[in-house]
């Protein structure tokens, strides 16, 4: 049976079993949160316990960004937590979270969290770092996961949970991708069909870059298709090292993220791809072509040949 808490003092008295393994989520949940929570289940096991939360943190909006368009659909999150396995919906309110109003002592996510989306979005990664730090104290567990597509927002977590001596294993969760290569994401819904079409330059222009042998080539390749395709204005394209998200330069070697960010119409996309160079064993997606050769999740491979 999935409960929904609403406050600390509830979420404290849930008897605790096993391993606790915890989903953050803004709500809006959509298949890409289900995949986390079914991911979650299976670490938990079935002794173990699944808490998703839901909470739209207003820490992360910018002064140009709107709070509250952003939308809620706590019933079909609920409904979706608990198919895919939760065993609890944590879903406070404004004030339960920042009881004394805005908070005064707030995290600061440092120079990586200037860097690429806390270029476009300053603050952001502040608010974001604050509000995770706060909800992993609240829900205690000994695992949380955090899908791939927010690249940077791992990477961020992983570090303040390294930084800060969090005790808890941040686990990564591959993209989930539509069957035409558009990565799931809550925005996706504010798209027009003109513009979902326009949208799938992203992961086309992320599955062609990778093709390429080096770092340049993977980041100029990648460039080239997104700054040509219509209906989408680039914001950027980067290749950098996922440990501190500098850029991954053409001696780079090991593992990297291809990352971009573009605007179609009134709504911000980002995805990415992790990849890997250096001799590792391990095969290239294909560039799509068509449905069937997309794959489901986005995969870490080295470019090229034997990539």
């Amino acid at each position: 049976m999935t409960v929904l808490v609403r406050t600390a003092t509830e979420l404290a008295a849930l008897a605790r079993t096993g391993r606790r393994c915890v989903v953050m989520t803004m709500g809006a949940l959509h298949d890409g949160h289900a995949t986390l929570i079914r991911t979650a289940r299976e670490r938990a096991g079935a002794e173990g316990q699944v808490i998703v939360t839901v909470f739209v943190n207003p820490l992360q909006f910018g002064a140009n960004e709107d709070l509250d368009r952003y939308p809620r659909t706590l019933d079909a999150d609920f409904a979706l937590a608990r198919e895919a396995g939760a065993d609890a919906v944590f879903a406070p309110a404004v004030d339960e979270v920042y009881p004394g109003g805005d908070p005064q002592v707030r995290l600061s996510a440092g120079p990586m969290g200037e860097r690429l989306e806390g270029a476009t979005r300053p603050g952001h990664f502040d608010g974001m770092l604050t509000v995770v730090a706060k909800l992993l104290h609240l829900t205690a567990p000994d695992l949380a996961f955090f899908g791939q597509k927010d690249a940077q927002q791992l990477a961020l977590i992983r570090r303040m949970v390294l930084d800060l001596n969090f005790p808890v294993e941040i686990v990564a969760v591959p993209t989930v991708r539509e069957a035409d290569g558009l990565a799931r994401s809550s925005r996706n819904r504010y798209l027009s069909p003109q513009e979902r079409t326009a949208a799938l330059a992203l992961s086309q222009a992320l599955f062609a870059g990778a093709r390429e042998t080096t770092p340049t080539a993977v980041r100029e390749t990648a460039h080239r298709l997104l700054k040509e395709a219509p209906g989408l204005e680039l914001d950027y394209v980067a290749l950098v090292d996922p440990s501190d998200f500098t850029d991954a330069g053409d001696g780079h070697q090991g593992d990297a993220v291809l990352a971009v960010a573009a605007r179609v119409g009134s709504t911000r996309l980002i995805d990415n791809l992790p990849l890997t160079f250096g001799d590792v064993p391990q095969d290239a997606p294909d560039v799509p072509q068509d449905d069937t050769d997309v794959p489901q999740h986005s995969q870490q491979h080295t470019p090229g040949a034997a990539p």
